[in-house]
């Protein structure tokens, strides 16, 4: 039996339709699209604002890193209990006015001179926090938005307008900088912030109320059951583990890639920043096809053609050998080719992995299973990165990409072991547990 909160709107012969068809998605997808478009291009301002308006030191620079990583942390597993209690639709709604308000600060903090280090890390802070709360929710509310069955497709697109964001954003970023100012470039990103929460509140869903929690019981009973439910469960056990794997690998080959490509290949900044392109446009199509892959492979085999998959770039920049004397269009085709693969990758597998876990977990437990794995990669990642300067400074870059795809290899051998290879988009909570 499906779980209650499921949508009723399901596809006849159980078949996914097109879910941006489906007018709270639309409102769900059109909010995330713009949020994500109005991050890309004020995060070229705040880079720009720390570096030459506070000129900030190498410390400090990495302070900033922490700080938007650290409510992640220390409050993920907290806030993703909360978010199986409380209203996930007003969440987004409230931390998204509360982002705008957060944004608009900057604006003023600059416009009567008193931006300084302190004041923009508390922002920095607060827009973390709001951001958990929106992430912790947004997660959990899609499988009351669409059908189960629609889960992929509804990530996919997702993903799509992530990647164009992230690919056009930064460029259009800069260029506004330099039309607009900093002032007025925050300014817009609050209005655009404040307008998906219009979007958001246009969300049609019902949201049933939690069961009271017995006598004695706390919400660090109601983690604890979060973790015990994903770490014991047949399917998504093996799915976090292959994730966290991921995750460490991943960090380690994108904390040392830019320093790899700009001064071990010697490229210019312009053609690193060609290869990005190629990975974003890698990520598009792989985001396109992922609902095609997971329904004729299944879900299982989705996610291991998107993990085995990344192995392949990562391992041919470790092995293969050019370096800065084998020329600009030797160099600029094969990472080129590298990044897109990569991107391909991702777009493949990260569909196929979240909306499966989407679809099997129960309700009343989506929030909890989503912030456990998700604090766990948070965790895992900066060990990652502090991991991958130690080994290349050991070892040296190609070495240490050579440890991260090998690292990959092990992900995608976790799901062919284990149950996670015979998982379909069809399952359902209580079928898979």
């Amino acid at each position: 039996m499906r779980d209650a909160a499921v949508p009723e709107h399901a596809s006849a012969a159980g078949r996914p339709r097109e879910v941006l068809r489906l007018p709270s998605f639309a409102f769900f997808w059109s909010a995330t699209t713009i949020r994500a478009f109005g991050s890309a291009v004020s995060g070229v301002a705040f880079q720009v604002l720390i570096v030459t308006v506070l000129h900030a030191t190498p410390v400090e620079i990495s302070i900033f890193s922490a700080l938007g990583v650290a409510p992640y942390v220390f409050l993920g597993l907290i806030v993703g209990a909360l978010m199986d209690r409380w209203r996930r639709q007003l969440t987004l709604v409230v931390t998204s006015v509360g982002r705008a308000l957060a944004l608009a600060s900057i604006t003023i903090l600059l416009l009567v001179n008193a931006l300084n280090f302190w004041s923009l890390a508390i922002v920095t802070v607060v827009l973390g926090v709001l951001v958990l709360f929106a992430d912790s929710a947004s997660q959990p509310l899609l499988p009351r938005i669409v059908p189960r069955d629609s889960l992929v497709m509804a990530n996919a697109r997702l993903g799509q307008s992530s990647t164009v964001a992230g690919t056009a954003g930064p460029a259009l970023g800069g260029a506004l900088l330099n039309l607009l100012g900093a002032p007025i470039l925050f300014l817009s990103d609050a209005v655009i912030t404040g307008f998906s929460a219009v979007l958001q509140s246009r969300i049609r869903i019902k949201e049933p109320k939690p069961a009271p929690r017995t006598d004695g019981r706390h919400i660090g009973h109601d983690i604890a059951e979060g973790m015990r439910y994903t770490y014991r469960h047949r399917m998504l056990r093996p799915l976090a583990l292959s994730v966290h794997t991921w995750f460490l690998a991943n960090s380690i080959v994108s904390t040392i890639y830019a320093v790899f490509v700009l001064r071990e290949l010697g490229l210019p900044a312009w053609a690193y920043g060609v290869t990005l392109a190629f990975g974003a446009v890698g990520g598009f199509l792989g985001a396109l096809i992922a609902p095609r892959i997971g329904a004729r492979l299944g879900a299982g085999w989705g996610i291991f053609v998107g993990r085995a998959l990344i192995v392949v770039p990562w391992l041919s920049l470790a092995i293969v050998p050019i370096d800065a004397a084998s020329g600009i269009v030797v160099l600029l085709t094969l990472v080129s080719a590298a990044q897109f693969v990569y991107g391909l990758s991702m777009g493949i597998e990260d569909a196929n992995d979240t909306g499966y876990r989407q679809a099997i977990a129960p309700d009343a437990l989506q929030g909890r299973m989503n912030s456990t794995i998700r604090t766990v990669n948070r965790v895992i990642f900066l060990l990652g990165a502090l991991l991958a300067g130690l080994l290349a400074t050991c070892l040296g870059y190609r070495l240490t990409i050579g440890i991260g795809a090998v690292i990959f290899a092990a992900a995608a051998l976790i799901v062919i072991v284990s149950p996670l290879r015979t998982a379909r988009h069809s399952d359902t909570s209580e079928s898979a547990a």
